[in-house]
């Protein structure tokens, strides 16, 4: 009686589509609030009923609820108990609840264990399902240890649709429990027999998983290579099956997964390889491409065969593969090609150079995305033999690209014309178009890249000044470009007024039209500080090198010695200082700047050079876990080295005839450190101006000329043509450290291309390991490669070095190794 009474007072609730419409017809999210909120309270009154009959909807709504982001927590045991229910309609809501609101943190979580392994024994295969879903959605630790022998069993069921639903829950307690793979392989090994397609790719997916968590199972699975070479096999070959076809395409689903699972039993062994090279090239060839699902199965084939030790032609065909996909109308298709060929261009680097134009052609493609995979697989394609044409297609580009690709475009052109240059022209006329397309969005490492670059090449000062000169007066609002004319000009002016440098029209330009441009540097508002510092720096630099500008050199001094601007007002003033007490020195302490001893466009520690090479080194640590600090110590070791400062060594204390000359300047590199210097001479014009040498530190280069060699080569490496030799002198600056200029040969008749030189030191050294004067080393002896080394030894031990040489010759690559120990017995006493 009591029943009926409670029916008849209690509302039926609310159903579920009519919730729905009521959420969405909710104008603000106030509204939506309130709608949920009293929804949840009518939801909570009716799980206080002992007797709901409406528990399912109420749950299916409350889902609905969790869905939208609400907290749905307190329906957690509502769910557990419909879970046992004996309806499948209350379980499958059931079950949906527990797979959304539960989870390993919330100790409900382990009460639906016994209904699950209740379920997994029931004699209806869909409760079954519901229960192995429901496992492998929510499994903990405890659960799946409690519940993996009923999936074991299961697994082994001939009910196809039971078997593969047990595969999958299989492959979650795996993934969540990797000790229990083991369990699981006795039953995974017949599989593969299966003619049903969903279990053969549920059991592809399981034995890709095991291979991925055990180094064991993956090599107990090579044995079912051939297995899995029949299976594709069969699909390739196998006529129209209307329940796996997919636009012509057999199954491909299974194919996918059947070509990822061979690229992990393939990877490193040659065995397995062979035996699947064949089917491999019958895929690539047999294969629609006119569809989406053909593409997607070429893809998987190139990877397979990149990721395997595939035969040559085989790289090739994927290559090829890849290249016909950078001819697709679909975007989504070009990218996945350039992103791979990206990955595998240094597998196969002449057959991607086969593709280079269609490669170029995408640096034209509207889409970002492309564009930035095309120029990165541009500058990967860049040698000796290419780079004019392929640097005349990327300045193209800087010309017309978005500004966010022009700062890392303009440093990688200026690392590749530096590593690649055919001539020291060409190298510095792609510099100077660099400088003059991107305008501001050059970076401020590239300034000073060209700036040592300009240094170094001596033979084309002339042409370097006046070219820079030309360019830079109709281009007075890029900074870039004009911090570099403006340096260069203080220090070969001179080349302005003859205008000799052997072109068909050389630039000339008297000594007021100088002056007046530099004046207009100053005077422009749209420049930075920065550049007019240069340009009042090199002002006073021509002062020595010009006769009649001198006084208006001064009368420029004196104007900004009264700027509002800090440093140029301290630069002007102590210049004009200069002038007036300490005229003797100037022309001694405006001498050219001596070249810098640094890197210009690599790292000056090689990070990943010692990966492998001191595994024959015992007793000196882990070198491969100092490696991945390098990062972090490259410049610590850089302080040790002293090569962070190559103008500023430890000098005696100033003598008394230049004390007053100090006082004006203070410290030269620090009136010097805003990137406008000052050179310091090397040369000895008269004796104040050693003293002054003493003072501010000699050139780091003058030190190594003074220093001498005093041992004899060495020859670290001879074989098949290349000899390595070892030059050795010692460091005056600090007797801890030593120089190795390395010396490459090739009596060969054929060049010797892409020649890598690496060196690994225990780790109580420091290695400093410099860029080498080129990649290829000449035939018949014709020339050579150099490099320097330079190591540390503050505990005075034997050195042991461990070398690694790798080089192209004939088509083929080569790779030595090797150990240097036969060092001199003096050379750390």
């Amino acid at each position: 009686m009591s029943t009926i009474i409670r029916s008849l007072t209690t509302p039926t609730p609310k159903r579920l589509r009519d919730l729905i419409r009521e959420i969405r017809s909710a104008r603000t999210a106030a509204d939506e609030r309130a709608v949920v909120q009293k929804e949840c309270a009518a939801i909570r009154d009716s799980f206080r009923d002992p007797d709901n009959t409406y528990r399912c909807r109420n749950i299916a709504k409350l889902l609905y609820i969790h869905m939208l982001g609400y907290p749905a927590h307190f329906g957690q045991l509502e769910c557990l108990k419909i879970v046992a229910s004996q309806k499948f309609t209350d379980k499958r809501i059931g079950y949906l609840g527990a797979m959304l609101l539960l989870d390993e943190k919330q100790e409900v979580h382990l009460l639906v264990t016994n209904s699950l392994k209740n379920d997994l024994g029931h004699q209806t295969q869909y409760i079954q399902s519901l229960a192995l879903c429901t496992l492998g959605s929510i499994c903990s630790t405890e659960m799946s240890r409690d519940l993996a022998g009923e999936i074991e069993k299961m697994i082994k069921s001939s009910n196809a649709y039971i078997k593969k639903k047990a595969i999958l829950c299989a492959f979650c307690i795996i993934r969540k429990v990797p000790d229990l793979l083991e369990m699981f392989i006795p039953a995974t090994r017949t599989l593969l027999n299966e003619k049903n397609h969903g279990v053969l790719l549920t059991a592809v997916c399981l034995i890709t998983e095991m291979c991925e968590k055990s180094p064991d199972a993956l090599q107990h699975f090579r044995k079912v290579v051939p297995q899995l070479v029949r299976i594709l096999k069969n699909l390739i070959m196998a006529g129209y099956s209307p329940e796996h076809d997919v636009s012509g395409v057999s199954d491909p689903f299974l194919q996918v997964k059947i070509l990822r699972l061979l690229r992990r039993l393939g990877k490193n062994d040659t065995e397995a390889s062979e035996t699947m090279n064949d089917i491999l090239a019958q895929v690539a060839t047999n294969t629609d491409t006119s569809k989406n699902v053909g593409h997607a199965i070429l893809y998987e084939i190139v990877l397979t065969i990149m990721g395997i030790k595939s035969e040559a032609g085989l790289r090739v065909l994927a290559v090829n593969i890849l290249g016909r996909f950078l001819l697709n109308n679909d975007k989504n298709i070009r990218y996945v090609a350039l992103n791979t060929l990206l990955k595998v261009v240094q597998a196969d680097y002449n057959a991607v150079q086969r593709h280079r134009t269609t490669i170029v052609d995408c640096l034209k493609d509207p889409d970002v995305s492309i564009k930035k995979r095309a120029v990165e697989l541009s500058f990967a394609l860049i040698n000796t033999s290419n780079v004019r044409g392929m640097m005349k297609e990327l300045l193209h580009f800087l010309e017309t690209c978005e500004p966010e690709f022009k700062p890392d475009i303009c440093s990688k052109i200026v690392m590749a014309a530096e590593n690649h240059s055919p001539t020291k022209r060409w190298h510095i006329d792609t510099v100077m178009k660099v400088l003059i397309t991107a305008g501001n969005y050059v970076r401020d490492d590239t300034v000073s890249i060209t700036i040592q670059l300009a240094a170094e090449m001596k033979e084309l000062h002339p042409y370097i000044v006046q070219q820079l000169f030309k360019n830079f007066k109709d281009h007075l609002d890029e900074q870039s470009l004009i911090q570099v004319s403006v340096w260069c000009i203080g220090e070969y002016g001179e080349y302005l007024l003859t205008g000799e440098c052997g072109e068909d029209e050389p630039v000339q330009a008297s000594e007021d039209e100088v002056v007046t441009e530099l004046e207009k540097v100053l005077s422009n508002h749209n420049l930075n500080e920065i550049t007019k510092e240069y340009a009042i720096t090199a002002l006073m630099k021509l002062s020595s090198r010009f006769r009649t500008s001198i006084g208006r050199i001064k009368d420029i001094m004196s104007v900004y010695g009264k700027s509002v601007n800090v440093e140029l007002q301290q630069r002007s003033v102590e210049y004009s200082q200069i002038f007036n007490k300490f005229d003797s020195l100037r022309f001694s302490l405006l001498e050219q700047m001596p070249l810098i001893e640094t890197s210009r466009s690599k790292n000056i520690l090689h990070e990943n050079s010692s990966e492998n090479l001191l595994n024959g080194v015992s007793d000196e640590g882990d070198v491969q876990k100092e490696n991945k600090k390098n990062l972090q110590e490259s410049q610590n070791i850089l302080d040790i080295l002293d090569v962070g400062s190559p103008t500023q060594p430890t000098q005696p204390p100033p003598k008394s005839g230049v004390n007053d000359l100090l006082d004006i300047l203070g410290d030269v590199a620090n009136v010097t450190s805003s990137t406008a210097p000052v050179s310091i001479p090397n040369t000895q014009p008269v004796p104040m101006g050693n003293d002054l040498m003493d003072l501010l530190g000699g050139s780091p280069i003058s030190n190594q000329m003074n220093g001498g060699n005093g041992f004899p080569p060495m020859t670290a490496f001879n074989k098949n043509g290349l000899l390595v030799e070892f030059l050795i002198e010692k460091d005056i600056s600090d007797p801890d450290v030593t120089s190795i200029n390395i010396k490459a040969t090739n009596s060969t008749q054929s060049p010797m291309s892409e020649f890598v030189f690496q060196a690994a030191v225990p780790k109580s050294f420091h290695l400093q390991l410099n860029p080498p004067s080129g990649n290829s080393v000449p035939p018949a002896n014709s020339g050579s490669v150099t490099q320097l080394i330079k190591v540390k030894n503050p505990s005075k031990q034997t050195l042991r070095m461990r070398i690694k040489i790798s080089y192209s010759h004939n088509g083929q690559t080569v790779t030595d190794m090797g150990e240097v120990n036969s060092f001199p017995a003096t050379l750390w006493q």
